[in-house]
């Protein structure tokens, strides 16, 4: 650090206090880094085990301005000690979200170096960066999931309050909306399954034939066409062309084009299956449960109504989370969605209701 990079200390107990609280901010922060990098492996553990080592290296920054007032360890901030906490049990990629908008909103003051403001600037995007990739381990059964429990809370709400509306008993609604659970479930199960099924199929033909990686060492170096290979799926010519001398050089096979990892991003068509019907059945559940403990008319459809908006506000601000959107504006959005569906389909109900009778 050089004397240009922070402004001059100021010794007034207001500073102390300040530096102390950004002191144990980031010793908690160090600790919530080794707390998500012991519950993994490989290069993500070594990328967040060396932000854990910036940190410290930004508390010892700290530790120097306050000199013999750095006093008794103080614990850093409660959504700090609460990511630790969810980082020691979890360590998973809604914990790395939840990381990732702490570090966008991290407050820096003029005591604070020029670097160390770039420093949290780059974790921010180290972290994004890890996020994307947890969200693309778990995008096919995540996707699934998501969409699942939503279209179960949706539909099966309009369902409920559409036979309302046209005046049937509580049983006939009960009865409808298992009916709807169960079909829905299995139509949701059926069209996740295709639609995954689907895509592997069409990432797996895009791989290279049978044999054909075998033959780079047996091709002629000085008149060849494998170039024409890398240029036929998309590269420019000079690309192409410096691809296949590479290889040709290093007598290695050919690398495929379809990654392991593009198929390991679009998921299994089982799990994507098994989660879509799970979830769509725990959504649908949702609006029924009053008619089965024996609620009945505008009290079950209020309670239903109830119960549909809180599930709605928690999907979409889980949604929100992993896609690093704004929690509360994306649980508005899915709230507002799901019931204006669901209120059209009673308006309908009530006018076929009144048009029958």
């Amino acid at each position: 650090m050089t004397a240009s990079d922070s402004k001059a200390p100021d010794p007034g107990g207001s500073s102390v206090k300040r530096w102390r609280r950004r002191l144990a901010d980031e010793r908690a922060e160090a600790e919530l880094y080794r707390s998500l990098a012991a519950r993994r492996d490989g290069e993500d553990r070594e990328i967040l085990l060396e932000i854990a080592d910036a940190e410290e290296r930004h508390a010892a920054h700290w530790e120097r301005l306050l000199g013999d007032d750095v006093g008794p360890p103080q614990r850093g901030s409660l959504q700090t000690r609460a990511l630790v906490s969810l980082a020691r049990r979890f360590g998973s990629v809604f914990v790395l979200a939840l990381v990732q908008r702490a570090e966008s909103r991290t407050p820096y003051d003029v005591d604070a170096t020029l670097a160390m403001a770039a420093d949290e600037r780059v974790h921010e995007e180290v972290v994004r960066g890890l996020a994307a990739r947890g969200r693309a381990r778990v995008s096919g059964t995540f996707r699934a999931a998501v969409f699942g429990a939503n279209d179960g809370l949706v539909s099966n709400l309009a369902l409920v309050l559409g036979v309302s509306g046209g005046g049937v008993s509580a049983n006939l609604v009960l009865l409808t909306g298992l009916a709807g659970l169960l079909s829905g479930a299995l139509s949701m199960a059926a069209g996740e399954w295709i639609s995954v099924r689907s895509q592997r199929e069409l990432l797996t033909a895009a791989r290279p034939g049978v044999g054909t990686q075998a033959l780079v060492a047996a091709l002629d170096v000085d008149a060849n066409e494998l170039a024409l290979i890398y240029r036929a799926r998309g590269m420019a010519a000079d690309e192409a062309q410096d691809r296949a001398d590479a290889m040709l050089g290093s007598h290695e096979p050919a690398p495929e084009v379809v990654s392991t990892e593009a198929l390991d991003a679009v998921g299994t068509d089982l799990g994507a299956a098994t989660s879509s019907f799970a979830f769509f059945a725990v959504g649908a559940v949702v609006p029924v449960l009053p008619f089965l403990f024996g609620l009945v008319g505008t009290t079950a459809l209020a309670v239903s109504c109830v119960l549909v908006s809180l599930a709605l506000l928690m999907t979409g601000s889980v949604v929100g989370v992993l896609s690093g959107g704004p929690p509360l504006a994306r649980a508005v959005r899915q709230l507002a969605i799901g019931l204006s569906a669901a209120g059209i389909t009673y308006v309908v109900g009530r006018l076929a209701g009144a048009a029958l009778g």
